[in-house]
């Protein structure tokens, strides 16, 4: 074999530091980077030396004795990993990995987790695919019994149907988006706008009717008990959620340009601060979002005075909202306040999610203000106890 011929690492040492580099790169997905105090994380060390301590971790865990190599060394073999597509030619600034593997044993656990439930629970048909097809591909692995034990999981149910091939089993099939998840997050990642068909609105005294209607889809959102599309409406820019299955499958591409990436995450941006300044996932009229965003809207002052088997709950939510302030009342024989009162500020569009949302404490819970809400509430009371008097 002539000399030029002779790979650089047909030498045993050079191709077992480059066979241990790469399995280095497997078991600690993300080395190279490390967490600086400075606030400048990812940006300013040294990842060559992180990787060389790593490698010789791996070295001495397989019974390898590992020359003293120097972090020029560890870069050349980067480069060549580079060179063989083993490694993207991308700036690896937040750490080494291959491929897709981006994660540890412990990282996909939890990750594998949060497929489980958006599977089994909010009946996403692709996570369930991806999860089915992830639980296959890790049963080499040996890591089934351990990886796939629901740690974690969140037991908010869907109460539609979501998967067309169920619905087309159990003869319950009608066209939805559900029918487009694909083409819709694409529409989503690129801003594209779309003409959807809008089939059913039960709410019809609401705004919004049965129609065609243009918009630049947001984000596909999970509220409760079904999946909502975040949109932006092309012409007005009103910013709405809409139940996916309230939809049919018509779909029409009307701009296959799109607006691009930093537009949908402004408008993506403005949308959650409404839904964090409101309460629910109601965001109001076109006109209301433009004056709450210029902070010309004046907010409602709401008080609820909460009663005893409701109050323990209510003083556990610190975080339930931004606005809130919750203030005990006179103290009873035992010690205990006799009464919580919650005030919030709330933009009027949210006053009836808030009204449904307190109802659900019965007999637990009083209207103090506004008295548009004091009477409400009332009439809801009175229409129940009739409800029951009638029988």
């Amino acid at each position: 074999m002539s000399r030029a011929s002779i790979h650089c690492y047909s030498d045993s040492r050079a191709f077992e530091r480059l066979m241990l580099l790469i399995a280095t790169l497997v078991k600690y997905p993300g080395v190279g980077y490390v967490d600086s105090p400075d606030g400048n994380s990812g940006k300013h060390h040294n990842a060559s030396r992180e990787v060389l301590a790593r490698l010789r971790d791996v070295a001495q865990e397989v019974g390898i004795d590992l020359p003293l190599y120097s972090e020029h060394t560890i870069r050349k073999d980067l480069k060549a990993l580079r060179r063989y597509g083993i490694l993207d030619r991308s700036i690896y600034r937040w750490g080494y990995y291959l491929g897709t593997g981006a994660m540890s044993r412990e990282e996909l656990q939890v990750a594998v987790n949060a497929l489980y439930s958006q599977a089994k629970y909010q009946q996403d048909p692709q996570v369930s695919k991806v999860y089915q097809a992830l639980e296959r591909r890790l049963r080499g692995l040996g890591l089934r019994e351990n990886m796939f034990y629901p740690v974690r999981t969140q037991i908010n149910r869907a109460i539609i149907y979501t998967d067309p091939e169920e619905m087309m089993s159990q003869s319950k099939y009608r066209g939805s988006l559900f029918e487009l998840l694909e083409e819709l997050e694409t529409a989503i990642v690129k801003g594209q706008v779309i003409e959807i068909y809008r089939c059913r609105n039960p709410y019809q005294n609401q705004s919004e009717g049965t129609h065609l209607i243009r918009v630049y889809p947001l984000q596909l959102v999970y509220s409760d008990v079904a999946w909502y599309l975040l949109h932006e409406h092309y012409q007005s820019g009103h910013l709405a959620l809409s139940r996916l299955d309230r939809f049919s499958e018509r779909f029409k591409l009307i701009e296959a340009s799109g607006r691009g990436k930093q537009h949908q995450l402004q408008s993506l941006q403005i949308a959650h601060q409404l839904l964090e300044t409101g309460w629910g996932i109601y965001l109001g009229t076109r006109r209301e979002q433009q004056l709450e965003r210029e902070g010309q809207l004046p907010f409602v002052k709401v008080t609820v005075r909460f009663f005893r088997e409701a109050m323990a709950f209510i003083q556990e939510g610190e975080k339930r909202h931004p606005r809130q302030n919750i203030t005990p009342g006179p103290k009873a024989k035992d010690g205990k306040p006799e009464y919580l009162e919650y005030t919030i500020e709330l933009p009027q569009r949210s006053l009836n999610e808030f009204c449904y949302w307190a109802c659900r404490f019965m007999g637990n819970v009083q209207f103090l203000t506004p008295p548009e809400l004091v009477e409400k509430h009332r009439k809801m009371a009175q229409d129940l106890l009739a409800n029951y008097s009638s029988d």
